[in-house]
């Protein structure tokens, strides 16, 4: 694996919690985007903690954004106490590092949830990413946001625009040039620990759905639920039903 950088932490809920959780954000985010999450999993006596990604946020810059180079950052990052995460969740490309990262280190975490993950993209996709990606640096502000994204929490618009803010448009569109081959199937064809995805409403917007989905769904420990009417970050349009799904899997 490549050469890891350290990652700035944030987190909720009690340090003496027996059950902890890593949250990985997407490309383009930050960990704070993360705090639906992270506040839930608090308030049912979790101990939840999130990272800004390499380039993100105010994570260290790199020049490697390879998938590879993510995922040697989050193996790195273990609980307080050390031994391995009782769960971690990762939305897109957050999804992406951590099936790679669970996959070197069986021992890393117990569980993955994966919230519409990146685990193959097409060509066509990456393009319309990276456009999507440079309008929301283009124009860093919350009336931008909120016009996109009308139904989020005022906590989603404020911390996207930081996000954007904050964050290295080249690190992301390095990350959409280095993984021109973007494909994790083969690290989730290894996993032998249960994975829960939660997917988006691709009437809407998802980048898991078709035969990605039909093949990873092959593996038995592999099970799937959708966010009806939620895009791409359910997380933050449909917050309660992602939850809701978020918990029953966790059951």
């Amino acid at each position: 694996m490549p050469t890891p950088v350290a990652l700035p932490r944030l987190s909720w809920g009690s340090s003496h919690a027996d059950r902890r959780a890593l949250l990985v954000h997407g490309l383009g985010s930050t960990g704070a985007l993360m705090w639906r999450f992270g506040l839930a999993l608090a308030d049912a006596g979790w101990r939840a903690t999130a990272i800004d990604l390499r380039g993100h946020g105010t994570a260290p810059r790199a020049l490697d954004y390879s998938i590879a180079a993510y995922a040697a950052d989050i193996a790195e990052v273990r609980p307080d106490a050390g031994g391995a995460w009782d769960l971690v969740i990762g939305h897109s490309l957050g999804g992406a590092a951590s099936v790679v990262a669970a996959a070197a280190d069986p021992a890393w975490t117990e569980r993955l949830v994966l919230i519409d993950p990146a685990i193959h993209l097409s060509p066509e996709v990456l393009a319309q990413t990276r456009e999507g990606q440079r309008a929301s640096f283009d124009d860093p502000t919350a009336a931008a946001v909120r016009a996109a994204n009308p139904t989020w929490h005022e906590h989603d618009v404020e911390l996207k625009t930081a996000a954007a803010r904050q964050g290295s448009p080249w690190a992301v569109d390095q990350t959409i040039a280095q993984n021109a081959s973007w494909d994790v199937r083969p690290a989730v064809a290894t996993l032998d620990i249960p994975v829960h995805i939660i997917g988006s409403d691709p009437a809407v917007h998802s980048i898991f759905e078709g035969d990605v989905e039909t093949e990873v769904l092959a593996r038995p420990s592999v099970t799937l639920s959708r966010v009806i009417g939620a895009g791409h970050s359910p997380h933050r349009d449909l917050p309660d039903e992602t939850l809701r799904q978020l918990f029953a899997a966790l059951a």
